[in-house]
């Protein structure tokens, strides 16, 4: 069964609600994930620690950064060298709450599906220890959660990305007519993971162009994670007549006749152009691609990309369909 992430509080009853939606999210993120993606101190992503272990053959799907050239110029074969896990990681996530994400026409908005990804991060990543911490981009805003372990600080996190206004609740906060500056959070992000360990992006990522360079900065020091929000009604248009659309950035209007088969068929093509280009960029900067979509289930989304990057880390072969 598909598993439905909570949809925000209205800010009347924030408090209440927010409190039964994170044991919601905790119940939903350990009955489906907890056991299944855990390995010894390892997060959601496993990722690689500071202390140098042995080397051992490259294999195909290795991080090149890893290369010992030492060992690789004493055998004339390329090695790389592991490292051993660290006990205490330190995570931190780059969540875009920014107006675009307040959008869905499936089981949730986007923005939903960011925090519920946030959670599923949080929960996986602080059950032994680790500290979590959080830089939320809220329109023009930053705000940043410092790094600290413990439940009850990913409770207090996860909270106050619940009870975080929408830009239709507080019209001066977010739509103030420029777009969300990514870049300036993924450099936010970069400045306060002061220690290499796992840097989550949680973002729709339709942004103008200039966060590629960012994250690519990112992926260099960190393990990196880009998690992409998506619904499906940005991938096509419907056949409604005549549409009137607004920017949730900017407030600008549009009027659009979807009953042109020419204008879906542009509207479609332009839309898989742009989300292929966001992929690539991603893929070019050296971080892993998770794609959540609000009309999937997004934590059988997570186990399959989690389980896929461990079997390309392990050279396990793909088993053909």
């Amino acid at each position: 069964m598909a598993a439905d992430p909570p949809a925000a509080a209205h800010p009347a009853d924030a408090a209440a609600t927010a409190r039964d939606l994170l044991r919601r999210l905790d119940l939903a993120v350990t009955r489906r994930l907890d056991g299944f993606l855990q390995g010894d101190y390892q997060g959601l992503v496993p990722g690689h620690g500071s202390e140098s272990g042995e080397a051992r053959l490259y294999r195909p799907g290795d991080d090149v950064r890893r290369i010992d050239w030492n060992v690789t110029a004493r055998t004339h074969v390329p090695h790389v060298r592991e490292t051993i896990a660290e006990r205490e990681l330190e995570s931190w996530m780059l969540v875009d709450l920014s107006p675009s994400l307040e959008f869905g026409t499936a089981r949730c908005e986007k923005r939903d599906l960011a925090i519920a990804a946030a959670a599923a991060v949080g929960f996986l990543t602080a059950r032994l220890g680790n500290r979590i911490g959080a830089v939320v981009l809220h329109g023009q805003t930053i705000r940043r959660v410092p790094a600290r372990t413990g439940r009850p600080h990913l409770s207090a996190l996860l909270h106050s990305l619940l009870t975080i206004p929408r830009a239709g609740d507080s019209p001066r906060d977010g739509r103030d007519g420029e777009a969300t500056d990514l870049a300036r959070g993924i450099t936010q992000l970069a400045r306060v993971a002061q220690r290499r360990g796992l840097a989550v992006v949680i973002s729709d990522f339709l942004a103008p162009d200039g966060w590629e360079r960012q994250l690519r900065a990112l992926a260099g020091r960190h393990d990196a994670l880009a998690v992409e929000v998506v619904d499906p009604r940005e991938l096509a248009l419907p056949n409604v007549g005549l549409l009137s659309l607004v920017d949730p950035e900017t407030g600008r209007r549009l009027e659009v006749q979807t009953a042109s088969a020419p204008l879906r068929a542009r509207y479609a093509a332009a839309a898989t152009a742009q989300r292929a280009a966001i992929a690539r960029s991603i893929r070019t900067a050296g971080a892993d691609h998770l794609v959540l979509r609000t009309d999937n289930d997004w934590l059988l989304d997570m186990v399959r990309f989690v389980s896929g990057r461990r079997r390309r880390r392990a050279g396990v072969p793909r088993r053909a369909s």
